[in-house]
């Protein structure tokens, strides 16, 4: 019997839930749909975005860096195919809970209020 999965801590969740290809090739992969969870999305947030390490990164929410790495690398993998091969890529559900800091004050893991500051510059 397998190991029951814990939620992953989330931090911020999407702005936009999906991402379609434009022009005229868009007809050939129409259709065509990539589905990425909202923790593999979180993990190109922290490590690309916010230019955490694959350690910070899997402290902040709350998983073993192995997963962290697996998240990270699945979901690179399905931004590449996007972009490339030009499919749609959706973004939707998964296991995780949100920050309890999300909507208050500054989350003392993730420090949001800091890491926002750091990208408006």
């Amino acid at each position: 019997m397998a190991r029951p999965t814990k939620p992953r801590r989330i931090c911020q969740m999407p702005a936009f839930k999906e991402f379609h290809p434009y022009g005229p090739s868009h007809e050939i992969t129409a259709g065509t749909s990539i589905l990425m969870t909202i923790e593999e999305l979180e993990t190109l947030r922290l490590m690309d975005l916010e230019d955490h390490t694959q350690h910070e990164g899997a402290d902040i929410m709350g998983v073993s860096r192995s997963t962290f790495q697996r998240l990270y690398n699945d979901a690179r993998k399905k931004v590449a195919k996007s972009l490339i091969l030009g499919y749609a890529l959706s973004i939707e559900g998964g296991h995780y809970e949100l920050c309890e800091y999300i909507e208050t004050s500054p989350c003392p893991k993730c420090s949001r209020e800091k890491n926002l500051n750091k990208i408006k510059k």
